[in-house]
């Protein structure tokens, strides 16, 4: 086995330990409620933005590599994955601190933001491996196998960012400040 195929063997077991640890850490923690600390009630409309930048910033990294910038794009998704990072403390901190918040609407448009919802958090937890083994693949400088993966993981990531932003649109009028 070649160096680099070793590598790409300890990357894959590392990525598969992390992807498995991220979610089952994240299901824990939101069973913990921290004493005497107030609700971190400030947290959603600026995990929501970080949302929105690394939606935007999936589609500018895009830009750049198709316009022959690979430093740049290559800086952009390291800054989005740094991005995800930032939203997956917040979030945990915010309910580590508060209650869940209830969803208020009735009817068609209950079960569309349950829809969003149940998508988001499953394609949110989808995504982790498929971000790193592209991350991966680039760094190892396998381009043309980190293209292929980037296709798939690209849609996928950009629909969590951006559903993101639409269940704190849709909540936000239910949170008790």
């Amino acid at each position: 086995m070649d160096a680099t195929a070793l590598k790409e063997k300890r990357f894959n077991r590392g990525i598969t330990i992390i992807s498995i640890i991220i979610p089952i850490v994240v299901a824990a923690l939101f069973r913990v409620r921290l004493p005497n600390v107030e609700p971190l009630s400030f947290l959603p409309p600026i995990y929501a933005t970080i949302n929105g930048v690394t939606a935007f910033l999936l589609i500018v990294a895009v830009l750049a590599i198709k316009n022959g910038k690979r430093q740049l794009h290559q800086n952009i998704m390291t800054g989005c994955i740094a991005l995800s990072l930032l939203f997956l403390v917040m979030y945990v901190a915010y309910h580590m601190t508060s209650d869940s918040t209830p969803f208020g609407g009735q009817g068609v448009i209950k079960y569309l933001y349950y829809f969003i919802l149940l998508t988001h958090i499953i394609l949110s937890v989808a995504i982790i491996p498929l971000v790193l083994l592209t991350y991966a693949r680039a760094y190892l400088k396998n381009f043309e196998r980190h293209r292929k993966l980037a296709k798939i993981t690209f849609p996928i990531w950009l629909y969590v960012a951006v559903t993101g932003v639409v269940v704190y649109i849709m909540i936000a009028p239910y949170y008790a400040y």
